[in-house]
């Protein structure tokens, strides 16, 4: 055994340069930057990082959902209760309770309806969107405050608010008369230097309804009307036809026409055979003429 380790002077620098290359050669391994990176060993951080990844990863699955927008029950078509978890059954009963025009007004009645589960109901109820009527009703003898309200007696013609001197605040009175609709009545009355010449001209305002025309000419009429040359209807030329709102050269041609196979017009409301003729503004048209 003693003769294995006998070593010369070059054998043992040889033994020791070999162990200094092993040395440095797992110096070099350790501390080398392809040396793998050390494992995270904070637990916590860890358990963050995985909840967050898992909140990111349900956002993501949440807008892929259908939004669901407040609605109108009574209008549910077929696919948007299918989108709802309806089934065919209940969408039909829905359907066939429209169909005899009847009305839903609460999430109670739907279900009565439909049908629905108390699970589906909860779930699609707080998006139902009643009209206003339904969730504040009107009183019946309701009206708005400093308004004018309809007698059992109308007003005489005297008693009548000249409309073509009315002000604004006059006209706030009516019902369903706001700041718009007076300006806008006004505005019209401006277009023409002594403003209206017949009530009818108040179904040329933008947003008036016919109810509220009536309101207004239970108050109001046209006592100073602004002059307007009338056409005698069966000697009117074409170019004095086209002078007339709503009436083109087309339409003009049509009652020349129409005018002569009739031998003359008997009434206004031939006028209504015309082609093309616009029947809607013939009340306007004819403020313009005369037989």
């Amino acid at each position: 055994m003693k003769s294995h380790f006998q070593f010369s002077n070059q054998e043992r620098n040889g033994i020791f340069l070999l162990l200094a290359v092993i040395v440095s050669a797992q110096c070099f391994y350790w501390f080398s930057d392809d040396a793998d990176p050390p494992l995270i060993e904070d637990l916590e951080e860890i358990h963050s990082f995985r909840k967050e990844l898992d909140s990111l990863r349900i956002v993501e699955i949440e807008k892929g959902q259908p939004q669901i927008y407040p609605f109108n029950p009574n209008f549910i078509t077929d696919y948007k209760g299918y989108t709802l978890g309806m089934s065919n059954e209940e969408i039909d009963r829905l359907h066939n309770y429209r169909e005899r025009d009847q009305w839903i007004n609460s999430k109670e009645q739907f279900k009565t309806v439909t049908g629905i589960s108390d699970s589906l109901l909860d779930k699609i109820s707080p998006y139902f969107k009643f009209p206003s009527w339904v969730n504040k009703p009107r009183q019946k003898n309701q009206s708005a405050p400093n308004s004018y309200t309809s007698f059992d007696k109308p007003k005489t013609f005297d008693q009548k608010i000249d409309l073509n001197k009315a002000t604004a605040l006059q006209l706030q009175k009516v019902y369903g008369v706001g700041e718009k609709l007076s300006q806008r009545i006004m505005n019209y009355r401006d277009k023409f230097a002594d403003g209206f010449h017949d009530d009818i001209e108040l179904t040329e305002v933008y947003g008036l309804t016919t109810e509220v025309i009536e309101r207004i000419k239970q108050e109001f009429t046209v006592k100073t009307p602004r002059p307007i040359k009338k056409l005698n209807l069966n000697t009117a030329t074409r170019d004095e036809l086209v002078t007339i709102k709503y009436i083109d050269y087309e339409i003009a041609n049509s009652i020349i026409e129409e005018r002569t196979l009739r031998e003359g017009f008997k009434s206004f409301e031939e006028l209504t055979k015309v082609e093309q003729f616009p029947v809607k503004k013939l009340e306007i048209i004819k403020l313009y003429l005369h037989l």
